[in-house]
């Protein structure tokens, strides 16, 4: 029984009034009873229960008038707010049962009237919102037989103005259909759960998930706050024609979170299709592909399948245009746009969506809610789960797809599909990916030049004269050497340092000068190389005319929220948060204070770490004298070997734990600068990592390759570190196998290191995010909640990846003359880096946006800018660090051999000194029956009264020969190097003709098009039309001769 709002049930002169209708009442209702027992004799005349209906509804709508003017009732004002409303039949299915029952009496006529049995104080008559049910009640089924049914909308007609009669049939519908809609109920709930375990799309199963938002509802202060920004933002996505659907936090799995489903419908898509300027295919390209590959016969088991390469064919493409859509191979709607397109467009709607006025100023933006942490996450939802392929109705698992021809560690031989990685991750992840494989195919060639100059340092060891003399117990068994540290240390005999005279030749020989200069070379023909590779693949995925991504060039809300002045953009004439500079001054202060203060704390770290050599090579030293079982080890482990190696361990923690606390660090410098845009913020953090990672990485091998034993003194006049410690000596073979050792360690740590942290970190806190929901199997829940319990790649999750790869590089490049297995290790590194990337992204982390990006940016000068400084890192190194200056000088100037033209050269370059020179403080303690010790340098011996421990004329001999050969080898290989990046163009020919074609082709192609829409707008006769345009064009040829 329905009334409108404020009415009230019939009461007993409402009743009564009905009793006292004429008769015209009572055989409207005997017809009523007619009609529905003689339903063919209604079918067969043609439906009168139209009429009837039509008839009653008249009526109805009089009585209802009629009790409006006169319906008192009294104790209205003490209703019950539950039985004043109810619904039927979903809402309220637990009240249904408890409304009044009509009383039935029999008049005198032996009419039945429905009489309500009114309480004391009766209630406000409850309002039906009809609805049709499953199953029917018995009423209804006799209007079906009698093809009289009642419209809908007549029974919410009546409904609405609380024809009494209704209440009994609703009351009946009710009863039966209660069970059968709960079960209803349960079924659909039932088929959406399992619909929606791993769907990507709403509950209809239709429509795609494009985005989706998590938020927590907290009870804290400002949660009042938040859910008002959460309704505005989300009503004006809604304004901007997004499709949003909300999961409850009771169907999640930790029984907190809301998701927010966001899906872009397809007048969306091609609205801001057209702002990004978004490239769409128009028609398929008759370039063929290249294969001009000569080895791709060979290449063949490293291929990957033809359809995992080239997912899709290529095609001729244009910015898409939603009034020109006719022209783009539109076949479907729901799969024309990829998943990284519209991903793209969603992110770009949810980063200007406004959400309030805040302070006088208008709030946008879905990064400024998850900084105030209105919403905890946003993100779109990978295709489906990685290791099966998607059920119907998903759309391809191409997740899937990557995981088992890419993220897997057996196919690490296998090429890259870097085609489907675009499709999937993005152009500015598919970007690092190909410069990475390139990096690792260039390495190749590098790694076998390195490995051909160990095997021949190997092959030549026996022959190596120096080793040979050292070696001997005639000649370095009988050359006493002073003492390397004072008091503590004794004198020692050169034969001590045989092995490690043996392993110096590995790395020191004649090739490491040929390995230098080629590793030069090698860095151009990377990089020109590189350039041409990148123009190759702004071809390919369509980034010939990029832009800058407009997400780089926003406004950071950082940086609105502190700016307290505004001035007007030149370009879009609107007025702009602005920072005067002398509001930034103070900060950019700080920040290069703090970046100085670093950067010398690495230094002190650098000198501590010398000061723990100097202080415990004494301690190795007098041990390993005084035990009588170390004697046999101490051939192969010397005091100064263990030193070296104590010293580089402790020197990668130390560099390890300095790293950990400058990325927070420099984050928040950076933070405090405020830049403007996010470009500017990702430039600066740049900067001061790289600088310091410069430092803190490569320090510890700068001062090995060009400080240490350069500046000792000689024996009697050592220099000292804060007048303490003295300095550190080279190995009689030179300190070239000492930076050797350094840099093996640091490298490898590192890279170990690196690999197993970005491999372990995502695996333990996505097990541990699982194991804190209700169940840790990923099996159990949707496809929302399996993204949003994975880890977060982040904005600078990029940035990581390629501080980690030029900083190999640097490795690579700079001291690559002292380490000629470095490409090696480098490249072993690299391979097993692309699949544990891959690997993390594919199963470890949340689905990025998709961004655009033409190039690696500004890490391109980074390494243009090394490889610059590696020329003259390694030629330093050959001449400073290395021995072959030396030994060639003494080979063209003071040999005497000719037969064997370095014998004797051992003698050459160690010096004497006469043990009565030492002063008290520094001679060993215990009196020898020698009186000369020999030590590394070019001096005068003691009998020259006149020049004694000066420096004599082959020191100056091999000084002019080192400074002439760092002059020569620069000069040559910059020379190599300008001419190579004459010789070979930035963008290959093929591609420019490609580029070309395809421009040409685009052209036509759009020409054509507007040609026959411009037809036949203007009804013009086709045949007619092409002559007058070939006359014209013929004309204008002719003109164009004659000129």
């Amino acid at each position: 029984m329905a009334v409108p709002e404020g009415g009230a049930p019939a009461g007993p002169e409402v009743g009564l009034q009905r009793m006292g209708r004429g008769k015209s009442d009572r055989v409207l209702w005997q017809r009523r009873r007619l009609a529905s027992r003689s339903g063919k004799d209604s079918r067969r005349q043609g439906r009168p229960g139209d009429w009837y209906w039509e008839a009653y509804l008249e009526r109805a709508q009089k009585r209802y008038r009629e009790r409006s003017v006169k319906r008192r009732v009294k104790g209205a004002e003490s209703e019950s707010p539950d039985e004043a409303e109810w619904t039927f039949p979903l809402e309220r299915k637990a009240k249904l049962h408890s409304i009044p029952r009509v009383k039935e009496t029999r008049d005198s006529d032996g009419e039945t009237s429905g009489i309500f049995k009114v309480p004391k104080q009766q209630p406000r008559r409850p309002k039906i919102r009809f609805s049709l049910a499953p199953k029917l009640s018995r009423r209804w089924s006799q209007w079906s037989a009698a093809g009289t049914r009642p419209r809908g909308s007549v029974i919410n007609e009546l409904a609405k103005m609380g024809d009494p009669d209704l209440l009994e049939m609703v009351e009946q519908e009710g009863k039966r259909s209660s069970r059968d809609i709960t079960y209803s109920i349960q079924m659909s709930e039932f088929q959406k759960r399992e619909q929606s375990k791993d769907s990507v799309f709403f509950r209809d199963g239709i429509r795609q998930i494009d985005f989706v938002l998590s938020y927590v509802d907290d009870i804290k202060k400002d949660s009042d706050l938040k859910a008002e920004r959460r309704k505005e933002f989300e009503l004006n996505l809604r304004k901007t024609g997004l499709e949003l659907e909300v999961e409850d936090k009771r169907d999640s799995e930790d029984g907190r979170t809301y998701f927010v489903k966001i899906h872009a419908p397809w007048e969306v898509l091609v609205t801001y299709a057209e702002v990004l300027g978004i490239k769409m295919p128009i028609k398929e390209s008759d370039i063929p592909r290249p294969e001009n590959n000569p080895l791709r016969y060979m290449l063949g088991p490293v291929k990957l399948p033809q359809e995992v390469r080239f997912p899709r064919p290529e095609y001729f493409t244009a910015q898409f245009s939603r009034h020109r859509q006719e022209l783009f191979l539109i076949e479907d709607e729901a799969t024309f746009f990829p998943s990284s397109s519209r991903n793209r467009i969603v992110y770009y709607i949810l980063s200007r969506c406004p959400f309030g006025i805040e302070d006088g100023k208008k709030r946008f933006g879905i990064e400024r809610l998850l900084t105030s942490n209105t919403y905890s996450s946003a993100y779109p939802l990978h295709d489906g789960q990685y290791w099966k392929p998607a059920e119907p109705p998903n759309i391809v698992n191409e997740r899937y797809i990557l995981y088992q021809n890419w993220a897997r560690f057996s196919y690490f031989y296998k090429e890259q599909p870097l085609d489907l990685i675009k499709n999937y991750f993005g152009e500015k992840i598919g970007i690092y990916f190909v410069f990475l494989g390139f990096y690792t195919e260039m390495l190749l060639i590098a790694a076998a030049v390195g490995l051909a100059c160990l095997i021949y340092g190997i092959l030549s060891m026996d022959a190596n004269e120096s080793s040979t003399e050292i070696c001997d117990p005639e000649i370095g068994g009988q050359m006493i050497m002073c003492p390397l540290c004072d008091q503590v240390c004794d004198y020692w005999r050169l034969n001590s340092t045989c092995l490690t005279s043996k392993l110096s030749h590995l790395f020191d020989n004649e090739s490491t000068v040929f390995f230098a200069i080629f590793m030069g070379i090698w860095v151009t023909l990377f990089l020109e190389f590189w350039k041409q590779r990148q123009a190759r693949l702004e071809y390919e995925w369509d980034l010939v005319d990029f832009e800058e991504e407009q997400q780089q060039l926003q406004l950071r809300p950082e940086f609105e929220a502190m700016c307290k002045h505004r001035k007007m953009n030149p370009v879009t004439k609107e007025m702009e948060p602005y920072m005067p500079l002398w509001n930034r001054i103070p900060w950019y202060f700080l920040s290069g204070a703090t970046v100085t203060f670093w950067m010398a704390l690495v230094v002190s770290s650098m000198v501590a770490v010398i000061v723990y050599r100097l202080s415990v090579f004494a301690t190795f030293a007098s041990f390993m004298e005084s035990e009588a079982s170390l004697q046999h080890v101490k051939v192969y482990f010397t005091p100064q070997l263990a030193t070296s190696l104590s010293g580089s361990c402790l020197n990668f923690m130390v560099i390890l734990m300095l790293n950990f606390f400058y990325e927070k660090i420099s984050a928040w410098i950076t933070k405090m600068e405020i830049p403007r845009t996010y470009q500017e913020y990702e430039s600066s953090l740049t900067l001061k990592m790289f600088l310091f990672q410069f430092v803190n990485y490569y320090s510890s091998c700068f001062y090995v390759a060009f400080f240490k034993g350069k500046f000792v003194g000689y024996p009697g006049k050592y220099t000292y570190l804060f007048n303490v410690w003295r300095s550190e000596e080279c190995d009689p073979g030179g300190c070239l196998i000492e930076l050797t050792t350094q840099l093996t360690i640091i490298m490898t740590g590192k890279q170990i290191f690196g690999n197993i942290k970005e491999a372990i970190y995502p695996l333990v806190f996505n097990w541990w995010r699982r194991r804190k929901a209700r169940t840790n199997s990923e099996k159990l829940y949707s496809r929302w909640e399996q993204d949003h319990d994975l880890e977060t790649f982040g904005q600078l999750g990029l940035f990581y990846e390629y501080l980690e790869t030029v900083i190999q590089f640097g490795f690579v490049t700079l001291f690559v003359a002292s380490f000629p297995l470095a490409p090696l290790l480098a490249l072993l590194n690299n391979i097993i880096e692309i699949r544990v990337d891959a690997w993390k992204l594919t199963t470890q982390y949340r689905r990025p946006v998709a961004a655009k990006a033409h190039s690696i940016g500004v890490w391109q000068d980074i390494l243009y800018g090394m490889a610059v400084v590696s020329v003259a890192t390694n030629a330093f190194i050959v001449a400073f660090t290395s021995d072959i200056i030396p030994r060639l000088v003494y080979y063209y100037a003071y040999s005497t051999n000719t037969t064997h033209p370095f014998k004797g050269y051992v003698n050459n370059s160690l010096s004497v000194f006469l043990i009565a020179d030492f002063p008290n403080h520094t001679a060993p303690s215990e009196k020898r029956d020698f009186t000369t010790c020999r030590y590394r340098d070019y001096r005068h011996p003691p009998e020259d009264d006149e020049h004694k421990y000066l420096h004599n004329m082959q020191f100056w001999h091999v000084l002019a020969a080192k400074m002439t050969f760092i002059i020569v080898m620069e000069h040559i290989v910059f020379l190599v190097k300008f001419l190579l990046a004459w010789m070979i163009p930035d963008v290959p020919k093929d591609v420019e003709e490609r580029i070309k074609r395809e421009k040409l082709m685009t052209v036509k192609i759009l020409h054509d098009f507007e040609l026959k829409k411009l037809k036949e707008n203007l009804g013009i006769n086709s045949e007619v039309f092409s002559k007058q345009v070939l006359m014209e064009e013929s004309k204008a040829q002719l003109a164009k001769s004659t000129i």
